[in-house]
């Protein structure tokens, strides 16, 4: 992939920096509740105010149905924002027209403005152009910081950059250098592991990483269709039936490179406190289903991770949600953090395992995008970085 502009390639004084942030995060009683990814937005934004430029940022939050919505408001943001900066955040109660262009030109270098959630026009979404030219409007330069909405083509993302100079900031930088070398330039060995529930998600992700990885592990939900694919009765387990072909096709190809879980903890319903038992994955009884991988795939999968170099971890490998079926995610999450690889965890809910675990400053690059980081690491284009000036 070829290299992008990034904010050390702009002279930033006396500039506005229409920012595109990814602010999309929890609120709750009106305040924001998991403040991650406004932290995670800091450096970029600290070091354009640092080079004597004023901010103006874009971000959504949520999947506002029609229009505005005050739960979706992001003037809970501006207020954590404006802690987290120690000075004032502006909030004007839209992002494009006359009260939004009023508020960009009246900002000196060094001041903030957060404009409204950009999904409360449905022309972000649809990605018209009008609609990218009037927030272009607002800013002298462009920079994406937001490579979770990076796979997007909406005018925020990708739109806007065809009307200003466009660069990445040092958050999406990280990413396309560290999802990058995955797909370029990989260490070995190279061991992925992959999970959550749906293969039909990620079959192009698995085909991608048994390219360049010396052993793909795959547990979570994904994995049942893949023991259904070998003729395994699973109970009630969740399999995805559409996907058994695909399965059966990746098997055919490449069976010796796979390696899936031996035996698991089952449980009689899909609840926290169910009866649960270990068996070997060819024993679910009826009425019966998978939540976890078992102890014994957990040790195979740690003994696979030994000496690695490098490791790419996307989703948990059980219903970790309710903490009796946690285990095998938890145990990945530790030995991913031991491994003394080059590690690579995307998505939200294995990050979300790592800091649950209070593994994440062991981990090498925890990454922001989960659609976003599956669909880099399947090898396709993403709109919000195609568009970005070239380096």
């Amino acid at each position: 992939m070829s290299k992008k502009k990034t904010v050390r390639d702009v002279d930033f004084r006396g500039k506005r920096a229409l920012v595109r942030v990814d602010f999309n995060v929890p609120i709750q009683g009106g305040k924001v509740a998991d403040d991650t990814r406004i932290v995670a937005s800091l450096p970029t934004l600290r070091y354009i105010l640092e080079q004597g430029g004023a901010l103006v940022l874009l971000s959504h939050l949520g999947r506002p149905k029609d229009g505005p919505a005050p739960e979706f408001s992001l003037r809970p943001v501006a207020q954590r924002l404006s802690e987290l900066l120690g000075q004032p955040v502006k909030f004007v109660e839209t992002c494009i027209g006359e009260a939004a262009q009023a508020a960009a030109r009246a900002l000196r270098p060094g001041e903030v403005l957060l404009l409204e959630n950009t999904r409360f026009y449905p022309e972000e979404t649809k990605n018209d152009a009008q609609f990218a030219a009037g927030l272009a409007a607002l800013g002298d330069v462009f920079v994406n910081d937001a490579f979770g909405s990076a796979h997007r083509a909406h005018a925020s993302t990708e739109g806007v950059a065809h009307f200003l100079p466009s660069v990445s900031g040092f958050l999406m930088e990280k990413e396309l250098e560290y999802l990058g070398k995955v797909l370029e330039a990989p260490e070995h060995p190279f061991i992925a592991i992959l999970g959550g529930a749906k293969v039909s998600d990620k079959i192009g992700v698995v085909e991608s990483l048994l390219r360049r990885a010396d052993r793909v592990l795959v547990g979570g939900g994904m994995a049942n269709t893949f023991l259904a694919a070998k003729g395994m009765s699973l109970g009630d387990s969740l399999v995805e039936s559409e996907s058994i072909a695909a399965a059966t096709d990746v098997l055919r190809r490449s069976s010796e490179k796979l390696l899936l879980p031996t035996d698991a903890v089952i449980a009689d319903a899909f609840a926290a406190d169910a009866e649960m038992r270990r068996v070997s994955v060819d024993e679910v009884p009826q009425g019966w289903r998978i939540m976890d991988i078992g102890p014994q795939t957990v040790s195979s999968f740690i003994a696979a991770l030994q000496g690695a170099r490098l490791v790419v971890w996307n989703g948990p490998m059980g219903v970790f949600e309710f903490p009796a079926f946690a285990r095998g995610t938890q145990e990945v999450a530790q030995a991913v953090a031991a491994s003394g690889a080059t590690s690579v965890v995307g998505g939200g809910d294995s990050a979300a395992a790592i800091t649950q675990a209070g593994l994440a400053d062991r981990i090498t690059h925890l990454s922001t995008g989960g659609g976003a980081s599956l669909e880099f690491l399947e090898g396709k284009e993403l709109p919000g970085v195609t568009a970005l000036s070239e380096a």
